[in-house]
């Protein structure tokens, strides 16, 4: 595809997710690595949005090679006349290595963003990103929420690549000239979506734009679902400041589900159950038993009432 096409759908795609982006003067962030996918939204944004453009690569000081990695984005960027910035974490990266580092990069990206008055954060997930997602998701068992993938606006974070094919942003690095950078971590097998990807090369001839197209469907229900819950809410749960009661509950089982994380979080926003432990309380509850979920006690019947568990005595 011809690179003006690239760059004609990725502005399509921005000004989709932000209508009044190309009338204002807000500035997008972007978060590079310097791997083909990043690099694509770095060179597509700059066409799309000159001059309305900032970009930000983490060095999580995982790898040696990685400071040279944040360098190359930097020359880049600078080449372009685009703003750019490294940013590295305080601390050390251990425990689960992908989930901390992912939280500490948009902890940083969010300062970022605080800082030098960004409006809009900008990452390179795509469609075979989504597609992964969504299977490493369906494997775990996850239900509507999940199995919606990722989205393409949440909050200040926007995703414009969603409908754009890995090979198709690679083709479009290498046609200009430029090496992108392999993270070796895309290629080890101890990571789940390593084991996916991999898995999925063997489906050749499918078109993986088409599960962001899943995605977002699945995302409408759930925005549906959340409002049928929000309306339901307002109308049949009563509450004070740390207790509440669902004075009806003849819904289809997944209004109840969220119906009960609702009334859950008004008493104790604190409170993060598990998938498991819903499921066994909503069981409960349709059964007219009494549980205790966190220091919440729990009572089913024809309504389901929530209050503070009492505090256990010191023998």
């Amino acid at each position: 595809m011809p690179s003006s096409k690239l760059v004609e759908r990725f502005s399509h795609a921005v000004n989709r997710l932000l209508p009044d982006f190309r009338h204002n003067d807000e500035i997008m962030g972007l978060a590079v690595s310097g791997g083909p996918d990043s690099l694509a939204l770095l060179l597509l944004a700059n066409l799309a949005f000159p001059k309305r453009i900032a970009a930000a690569t983490i060095d999580h000081g995982l790898r040696p090679e990685a400071a040279a990695e944040a360098r190359f984005v930097a020359t880049i960027c600078a080449k372009k006349n685009i703003p750019h910035q490294i940013f590295r974490p305080t601390l050390p990266i251990s425990g689960n290595v992908q989930s901390v580092a992912r939280q500490v990069r948009y902890e940083l990206l969010h300062d970022w963003m605080k800082r030098d008055s960004i409006h809009w954060l900008a990452t390179a997930h795509h469609a075979d990103d989504q597609l992964e997602t969504m299977i490493m998701r369906l494997l775990r068992g996850s239900g509507v929420d999940g199995l919606s993938g990722i989205r393409e606006k949440r909050g200040e974070i926007i995703r414009p690549l969603l409908h754009f094919q890995k090979t198709e942003l690679e083709q479009y690095i290498a046609d200009q000239g430029i090496q992108a950078i392999d993270d070796p971590s895309n290629h080890n097998p101890s990571y789940d979506r390593v084991r996916v990807r991999e898995a999925l090369k063997g489906l050749i001839g499918f078109d993986s734009t088409l599960a962001s197209q899943s995605g977002a469907a699945l995302n409408d229900a759930r925005d549906a679902l959340e409002w049928i819950t929000s309306e339901l809410a307002d109308s049949h749960i009563e509450h004070t400041f740390s207790a509440c009661t669902l004075k009806k509950t003849d819904f289809p089982h997944e209004v109840r589900r969220r119906l009960l994380l609702k009334c859950l979080q008004i008493c104790d926003p604190s409170l993060s159950p598990r998938g498991a432990q819903i499921d066994q309380t909503l069981q409960a509850l349709d059964r007219g038993e009494t549980v205790t979920l966190g220091n919440l006690l729990c009572k089913g019947g024809a309504h389901w009432s929530f209050e503070p568990a009492p505090k256990r005595r010191n023998h």
